[in-house]
């Protein structure tokens, strides 16, 4: 093969698609790249969240359920404004908002979209990997996605399933 063709393939040969959630990496609401592979050998519990939604108290369970098992489960919460503008203008507002009214310690990511044109790879991957549950657009805000200790996304739950019920914790 001539270093043409070979340079050629290498730069249009598609990436091949994540096997895992391992693959990506995100950046917090302070933003720090973290690398999700960092969290091997735990469960994580992704949900979409929003400050001024009529789900937002689910954020006082998160908490709770990040408190009890924050050990073996990894929480994130990925704030976004796509469902009626429903979230704060800035980082630092979203920050300081979750502290003040609901103490939250888990992890948060920088404000994204988790739908659309300009979808966070890590969301697009979420809504189009196979799960026994089901796939395609997120609906709302506090969608819940639970991956294993192996990286894969095992369930996924609707905005109204709330953080502490026996449909999530059972599977912690």
């Amino acid at each position: 093969m001539n270093l043409l063709v070979i340079l050629f393939s290498l730069l249009f040969t598609p990436p091949s698609p994540p096997a895992s959630i391992y693959d990506f990496t995100m950046k917090t609401i302070d933003g720090k790249e973290v690398k999700l592979s960092k969290f091997k050998g735990k469960k994580m519990l992704i949900v979409n969240t929003a400050s001024k939604c009529g789900y937002t108290p689910q954020y006082e369970d998160l908490e709770k359920l990040h408190k009890q098992y924050g050990n073996d489960v990894v929480l994130i919460g990925f704030p976004a404004g796509n469902f009626g503008g429903q979230e704060l203008a800035t980082n630092t507002e979203i920050q300081d908002f979750c502290k003040k009214n609901f103490g939250v310690t888990f992890l948060l990511s920088e404000k994204v979209s988790v739908k659309g044109n300009d979808i966070n790879p890590i969301f697009k991957y979420l809504t189009t990997a196979g799960n026994p549950d089901f796939t395609g657009d997120i609906n709302w805000n506090f969608e819940k996605f639970l991956i294993n200790e192996k990286g894969q996304l095992v369930h996924r739950f609707r905005s109204k399933v709330v953080p502490l019920s026996p449909e999530i914790t059972k599977n912690l």
